[in-house]
């Protein structure tokens, strides 16, 4: 830095930051300088670095000469524009003190004009009074002869009086309102009175025109057939009053001038609501008479009825009397549907009947929507533009449902109830049941309670699928509570004819069980078929645990199997104790009894229906069988000698011989599955001559019969008494090593048989006990 910049106080000492800032430029030279020149070869490109940087720093300066020009020149502008301004303020100040001076001059004189401004006020008032005077007299006359033409109905006339004098009424108020306004005020509360009581006619004609108008509008579907003229003429006044609306709220909507009084009147929505009314009465006016019970049919009927015919009548005479955005025949859906909703959830609300809730169902779900009434091919379209709601909202149809479905189970239970009395009753006549024409027991409680439910089913059919389901899973519920009473009363008539077996009423006991589980039966297909009727999702659809009649079914049927078994085993009683005797041994009664004790049985078993029939005749095989053998484990015959066994074999043969005849089938054959085939199993075991063949002889009787047990065998032994110790042993020995598992499917016929304890006492000789 120079002596003279020190002294001066050149530019670093006035801005420090140009020393700070050419430091820090120096630096950053250096810097990239060491980078660039650290090896001696590089120092030959000196002179084009230094050409480079020399042109570089030429264009910074450029810019910069250039940059500062243009905001010089910038600040230049600015200045010439600040001094032109002050020059115009200049001015425009000395214009106002100006205009200020000249308006304090005028003040003077515009007090002067007061009184001139008040006596133009009152001239205007003066003006529009004695304009307005040949109306204000008119008034009167007016209003009187308008209330002629209205009660006369002559009602385009009278409209057009009303509108005059509305008209009238609506000048003197903006004139009054405007003078008031002129003078600085608003209108006052005595102005406004005196114009409201003085055209107080006009508000009185308006109810009175709109009362003839509803009137007319209300009676419509009756004037359509005899004159359209009244109705028309209504339909043009609402119209010129919607006009008459549109228009003022149109002119006067951005204005300070106020409505006349009582617009807008909106006597387009008026007669539509007055329609709806009118609907609503044209319903109410079907008869009531007898609509509870079995008049609800005759009322619903009467009701399509009149909905068809006002419906014609709106469609093809008042839809021509009406501009067509009135929609006419859609407006009358409409009210028609509302109407029709609300009194059905009127009717719905009754404590109905069955056959009340059917038809009231079936004429909102079919009647209604069918050809004749709305689903007509001419009126689809119309339906599409309305889109009316359902008729009956959902838990509406809900509660019919469950209402329809309660009463027809009430009266289902009942009659189901009766049935069974009847059946009770049946039960003891004095004669046989009767048969069907395949000769079955029947009696006529499945045919009852099936045409029953079978017609509740098809009836409900009609409604819907869900209500056919609800019906169905009400019958099921029914049946299976009607089928625990059948079994319990089962129950009973078994303990009553135990109590009195030779009682005269109980002659035909076991005729009667066997058409029990015939019904049964058909009570089961019934049931299989109403369950196939059910839609898949309808067990979704109840909260209550599924009805199982089939289960109540088998039960009611496997307790008149037994009931009929025991019946078997009492008849057979009194002849199994002489079976298997010495007597027997001799003279072979009373085996032939036996036989006509099972063919009786087997005969009444086959007017059971299958598969029953089979499961009886075989339960009574197996019983005979058990009874047989049971009969030869009491050792009632124990055989002395080889002939006796001889004997003992050949009648048990006889025996089997006597019940195959009685077991032959319609064509000669055996039942494979015959458990009475053990006795000739069981006589060869007796009269087998050599008793060292007992042992081959048990296991083979053993892999038959594996249920056999070893005091079974034993006392088979013991009735042929001549087996010595040493062949029992041998004989048990084999049979408990032929001893297994009893194979699937195999019925045991020995488990169930006791044998009685030996009455031979095991002790030593009394000798040796005495000398022991």
């Amino acid at each position: 830095m120079s002596a003279g910049d020190q002294k001066s106080g050149g530019p670093e000492a006035v801005w420090p930051e140009v020393e700070r800032a050419e430091r820090l430029a120096r630096g950053a030279a250096l810097k990239w300088a060491s980078g660039v020149f650290c090896r001696p070869e590089q120092l030959e490109r000196l002179s084009q670095y230094r050409k480079r940087e020399s042109q570089r720093t030429s264009s910074i300066h450029t810019r910069l000469k250039s940059m500062i020009q243009s905001y010089l020149e910038g600040v230049g502008w600015g200045l010439e524009q600040l001094r032109e301004a002050r020059l115009e303020l200049r001015e425009v100040s000395h214009a106002v003190r100006k205009a200020g001076l000249e308006s304090s001059g005028n003040a003077e004189g515009g007090r002067a004009l007061e009184r001139l401004r008040e006596v133009s006020v009152s001239h205007r008032q003066l003006l529009a009074t004695v304009s307005n005077l040949p109306r204000l007299y008119a008034v009167r006359s007016m209003v009187l002869e308008t209330e002629r033409l209205v009660e006369s109905r002559r009602l385009l006339e009278a409209h057009a009086r009303l509108v005059e004098l509305e008209s009238w009424q609506d000048d003197i108020l903006w004139q009054l309102h405007g003078a008031a306004g002129a003078a600085g005020s608003e209108l006052s509360a005595e102005d406004q009175e005196l114009v409201d009581g003085y055209f107080s006619g006009v508000g009185q004609l308006v109810d009175a025109l709109g009362k003839e108008l509803w009137a007319v509008v209300s009676s419509a579907l009756a004037l359509a057939q005899q004159n359209p003229t009244p109705f028309v003429s209504a339909v043009r006044i609402v119209e010129r009053e919607e006009a008459l609306d549109r228009a003022l709220l149109e002119e006067r909507g951005g204005t300070r001038r106020p409505l006349p009084p009582g617009r807008p009147r909106c006597w387009r929505a008026s007669f539509f609501q007055v329609l709806e009314e009118a609907v609503s009465a044209r319903f109410r006016s079907v008869s009531y008479l007898h609509t509870r019970g079995p008049g609800l049919a005759g009322h619903l009927a009467a009701l399509q009825h009149g909905v068809m015919a006002d419906l014609n009548t709106v469609r093809h005479l008042l839809e021509h009397c009406v501009p067509p955005h009135y929609g006419l025949t859609g407006a009358y859906l409409r009210a028609g549907h509302r109407c029709l909703h609300a009194h059905l959830a009127q009717v719905s609300s009754w404590d109905l009947e069955s056959g009340e809730t059917f038809a009231v169902l079936h004429w909102v779900l079919h009647t209604y929507n069918s050809p004749d009434m709305m689903g007509d091919p001419e009126l689809v379209t119309e339906m599409e533009k309305v889109e009316l709601g359902p008729l009956i909202s959902t838990e509406g149809l809900e509660q019919l449902h469950s209402k329809y479905v309660q009463s027809v189970g009430k009266s289902v239970s009942e009659w189901m109830h009766k049935a069974l009395q009847v059946e009770l009753q049946d039960w003891h006549r004095d004669q046989e049941p009767d048969t069907d024409h395949e000769g079955f027991y029947q009696t006529s409680l499945p045919t009852i309670i099936t045409q029953m439910l079978e017609e509740n089913a098809r009836v409900a059919r009609m409604i819907g699928e869900s209500l056919r389901d609800q019906t169905i899973q009400m019958g099921l519920y029914e049946m299976e509570t009607l089928l625990n009473r059948f079994r319990e009363a089962l129950v009973d008539f078994g303990k009553e004819h135990r109590g009195n077996p030779n009682n005269v009423n109980n002659k035909f006991y076991l005729h009667y069980l066997l058409a029990s589980i015939s019904n049964c039966i058909i009570l089961k297909k019934s049931t299989e078929s109403l369950q196939k009727q059910q839609s898949a999702r309808s067990a979704a659809r109840f909260s209550r645990t599924p009805p199982n009649p089939l289960a109540a079914l088998d039960r009611a049927v496997r307790r008149a199997c037994r009931l009929a078994m025991d019946q078997f085993l009492q008849d057979l009683q009194p002849f199994l104790s002489g079976l298997l005797t010495r007597a027997w041994l001799v003279q072979g009664d009373p085996a032939p009894k036996l036989c006509h004790v099972l063919e009786r049985h087997l005969e009444l078993h086959g007017r059971v229906r299958p598969p029953c029939r089979q499961r009886l005749q075989e339960e009574a095989r197996w019983l005979t069988a058990v009874e047989y053998v049971r009969a030869l484990m009491k050792k009632r015959l124990v055989c002395r000698s080889a002939e006796e066994r001889r004997q003992l074999g050949q009648q048990m043969v006889q025996d089997d011989q006597r019940f195959r005849e009685v077991l032959h089938g319609p064509d000669g054959s055996v039942p494979e599955e015959n458990p009475l085939s053990l006795l000739p199993v069981l006589a060869d075991f007796l009269r087998l001559k050599d008793p060292f063949m007992l042992s081959l002889e048990v296991s083979a009787l053993a892999a038959r019969y594996p249920d056999i047990g070893e005091e079974h065998v034993s006392v088979l032994l013991d009735i042929r008494g001549d087996v010595s110790r040493d062949v029992r042993g041998a004989v048990l020995d084999s049979l408990e090593r032929s001893a297994g598992p009893l194979p699937a499917g195999y019925r045991p016929i020995f488990t169930g048989i006791l044998v009685p304890p030996s009455a031979m006492a095991f002790c030593l000789p009394a000798a040796k006990c005495g000398t022991a």
